[in-house]
């Protein structure tokens, strides 16, 4: 098999908001978009974002067509993550975990988005 790039499909309940937390803090710009869904890309990256708006029809498998959340982490690799923890956290960004070390080496963050899509950064130190 070979994997051309990588996506994330997320159903929430303001597509707007979700979207719009995705550009201004982390940089994605718009590939495509229609009425109750948003799909996202990143220049340095691949990763293709897309924020679906709960409840639409052609949600397939309808029986999973609830708010993605619970247990979900959008995990985003960076370099200098206090500098970027500090300009979104400075915002007024929901901050759900502040930088902390693992012992293992990694560094992370939280922020949560108006949905409560939980935005992980890591840096590997």
């Amino acid at each position: 098999m070979k994997i051309s790039s990588p996506a994330i499909s997320l159903n929430v309940a303001d597509v707007d908001a979700s979207a719009g937390f995705a550009r201004t803090h982390f940089g994605f710009v718009d590939a495509m978009s229609a009425d109750g869904f948003v799909s996202l890309t990143h220049p340095d990256t691949d990763l293709n974002v897309i924020f679906l708006e709960v409840g639409l029809e052609t949600f397939v498998p309808q029986s999973v067509a609830g708010p993605a959340g619970q247990g979900l982490l959008l995990v985003l690799v960076v370099e200098a993550l206090d500098d970027e923890f500090t300009r979104i956290a400075a915002t007024g960004a929901t901050v759900v975990t502040p930088p902390e070390t693992e012992p293992w080496g990694e560094r992370f963050c939280q922020l949560a988005d108006p949905n409560g899509i939980i935005w992980q950064l890591v840096q590997w130190v």
